[in-house]
């Protein structure tokens, strides 16, 4: 497919991901990096339960957390 025609497939709101290579897509500037956070147990606690509440992990609600604020904070 040459690329105006897929241009013009996407901007006509067609769903263009069977034409695409997901096999071999990145995200960018995703690339995990491990820190180390000590929380107090009340902290760690209120997690949990908030975590469950959802049923996700605690890592999962701290990311999403985090990456919440500094989007706000972005804007």
């Amino acid at each position: 497919m040459k690329a105006r025609d897929f241009e013009k497939k996407f901007d006509s709101g067609v769903d263009i991901t069977a034409d695409l290579d997901l096999s071999k897509a990145k995200r960018l500037n995703q690339t995990p990096k491990r820190i180390n956070v000590d929380f107090p147990t009340w902290m760690i606690e209120s997690l949990d339960r908030e975590a469950k509440r959802l049923g996700i992990t605690r890592q999962s609600i701290i990311k999403v957390w985090i990456a919440e604020m500094l989007e706000r904070n972005a804007s």
